[in-house]
């Protein structure tokens, strides 16, 4: 019977690496076609630029320095699960008209289900940049979902040398939290991710991030835990404004609610924009004029737009 179950759970595994990848393909592929001009560049296999910057981008592969640095301030983008170039884009582009160069940090469900070797990986790389790219400041965090867990491993990493890390800290103006997913929600945000309309292989799927949740406690979940934690004490102390729906499973307001009373607690100043019906992830496209017209409100109140030279009455 064991045999079988671990037959059946390499078949899913191995569904899921052929549909990740068949989306990765079918992403490259896709052309960027813009009103305004946007070039991307792959920095790492997890780490994509967007920038209006028409000048060659050249990187140190060992250091993950510009040679030549845009002159552009920074938003730190944490992509959700499985999201596509052409959503990503259209986020990346409402900041890059504006001025900005736009990082986007994503990471494949493979890293998310062994972190020792996944996204703990990308955490280093994700500070490498920041640290050898000092003239990126100020810095704008926009997180989407599984994001939130990302940004928890890149933190505790900075806890461990604040020496080192504290004056990146001091670069982050503020923050936006889009659907955040904590680590109770792994379960139902994975297979929703990998399998948006199989409900047959969602179900496979969370069976198996179960088994997976309770097989490898020390490989996989005692990481997701320390990330939950570090997440909900937080060392990014700038003021926050978080996007939910009372009908997300993956990222609902009760977990976003629990965060937000423990930031206001070490006194951060948080915004909470909660929609009766939206969609994960998508509140942008659900709620497109409410949606920019609140980020930009708190974009306007933490002194970003004045001091990339936005106009206090500009439109994004």
């Amino acid at each position: 019977m064991d045999f079988i179950i671990q037959i059946a759970l390499v078949i899913v595994l191995l569904m899921i690496v052929l549909k990740f990848y068949k989306r990765q393909r079918l992403s490259a592929m896709a052309p960027l076609k813009n009103r305004r001009y946007l070039s991307s560049k792959d920095i790492t296999k997890n780490m994509t630029l967007y920038t209006n910057n028409k000048a060659n981008i050249e990187v140190d592969p060992k250091t993950l320095a510009f040679k030549k640095p845009s002159g552009n301030p920074l938003v730190l983008m944490m992509a959700w699960l499985m999201a596509k170039q052409k959503h990503l884009k259209k986020y990346a582009q409402i900041y890059t008209e504006m001025g900005f160069d736009v990082m986007v940090v994503h990471i494949t469900p493979w890293q998310l289900l062994w972190p020792a070797k996944g996204t703990q990986m990308v955490a280093a790389e994700t500070l490498k940049f920041l640290e050898n790219n000092k003239s990126y400041a100020p810095i704008v965090m926009h997180g989407f979902s599984v994001g939130a867990y990302q940004m928890g491993e890149i933190m505790l990493q900075m806890s461990r040398d604040m020496d080192r890390y504290g004056s990146i800290l001091d670069r982050f103006v503020c923050q936006i939290w889009d659907s955040a997913a904590d680590i109770t929600e792994i379960p139902v945000g994975l297979p929703k991710s990998i399998f948006p309309k199989n409900e047959r292989m969602q179900s496979a799927l969370r069976n198996y991030t179960l088994y997976h949740l309770r097989t490898f406690h020390n490989q996989a979940t005692i990481h997701y835990m320390r990330s939950s934690q570090m997440f909900h004490s937080t060392l990014l102390k700038a003021p926050a404004l978080f996007f939910v729906s009372e009908n997300d499973p993956i990222g609902p307001p009760s977990s976003n609610q629990a965060v937000r009373e423990n930031w206001e607690r070490a006194n951060i100043k948080v915004t909470f924009k909660c929609w009766p019906r939206s969609q994960h992830a998508a509140h942008l496209i659900k709620h497109r004029e409410e949606y920019l017209e609140t980020l930009f409100q708190h974009l306007e109140s933490c002194g970003v737009l004045e001091a990339v030279g936005v106009p206090k009455r500009a439109k994004l």
